[in-house]
């Protein structure tokens, strides 16, 4: 087994539901990849581990999703030079809340804010593919046969419906 490229954070169990969308997209292009759980406010010792260790252990993307406060993607980069992408998650308010303490972040400490909920954490897991891809040229290619599949898939879709 190789060792993961990509750290997939989140601050509760209950975020998986949503989390595991970027696992499935990161597993489909063949990148190696790991979940855990951790609290920026419950096990703040742990999620300052979590993100110093990371570029030592091999790490080159952190997706980091959490809902309410979540203040975890900004923890998280407070720690780490690598980048750090922010999936809010809707535990409350719509996500909105999530949202804004995701992509308000302070000059200085960035964080890569994807949109609200699974599409965010797929996105999250498809730019950091992107992100790898600059000096994996293997990667690349999956990225552009990748690209190629979905435009075809939507003129599939445009024919279908022209046809009923």
């Amino acid at each position: 087994m190789q060792n993961p490229l990509v750290s997939i954070l989140m601050g509760s169990d209950h975020d998986f539901k949503v989390m595991k969308e970027a696992g499935e997209i990161l597993a489909s292009f063949g990148v190696p990849f790991e979940y855990a759980v951790t609290s920026a406010h419950r096990s703040p010792q742990r999620t300052a581990d979590l993100a110093k260790a990371a570029e030592s252990r091999g790490i080159k993307v952190i997706i980091v999703g959490a809902g309410k406060a979540a203040h975890l993607a900004g923890n998280v980069a407070a720690w780490t030079c690598l980048p750090v992408l922010g999936v809010p998650i809707d535990a409350s308010l719509g996500g909105l809340d999530a949202l804004l303490s995701t992509v308000q972040m302070p000059g200085g400490v960035p964080v890569g804010s994807m949109g609200i909920g699974k599409s965010g954490a797929k996105n999250a897991a498809l730019l950091s593919v992107q992100i790898l891809s600059l000096s994996d040229p293997d990667l690349r290619a999956k990225l552009h046969q990748y690209k190629e599949r979905i435009a075809r898939e939507v003129e599939e879709k445009d024919q279908k419906l022209k046809r009923a």
